[in-house]
């Protein structure tokens, strides 16, 4: 009988991606814990690898929704104001695959400079963003 694991190695394998340690540490902690984000995800690797980052986290996540190995339809919440000291709150990657890492603090002043430029804010201060993720192909 193959293992999940041995499943996801090998749709990894199909779809040309290299196995590496830092891949199949990252698919052991997604597969072996509860977890309901990357950010949680990245909190757990990195104490196994040091130097792990965001963007790795963040890349095999979606590579792995791209296979169907994970489904993430929860919503992920920044709940904190333009205070807040949290790092790597929103990452952004672009279409040429580079990676744009905001602090909880950069994430809440582009959102608001935003809404206000939009017109859509008022006099309103933001008490929380929920970002949920897209699968729609843009290509």
């Amino acid at each position: 009988m193959v293992s999940e694991r041995e499943m996801v190695i090998k749709k990894l394998k199909e779809r040309g991606c290299r196995i590496t340690k830092q891949r199949l540490m990252l698919l052991d902690v997604i597969l072996g814990e509860e977890c309901s984000s990357c950010k949680e995800i990245f909190y757990k690797a990195s104490k196994i690898d040091k130097g792990i980052g965001t963007a790795t986290i963040y890349r095999m996540i979606n590579t792995l929704e791209e296979i169907g190995a994970i489904n993430r339809k929860n919503m992920y919440k920044i709940a904190c104001g333009n205070a807040c000291s949290v790092e790597n709150a929103c990452v952004i990657e672009f279409e040429d695959a580079t990676v744009l890492e905001l602090s909880a603090e950069k994430w809440h002043s582009v959102i608001r400079e935003g809404l206000r430029a939009c017109g859509l804010s008022g006099e309103r201060s933001i008490r929380s963003v929920s970002v949920a993720t897209c699968s729609c192909d843009r290509t």
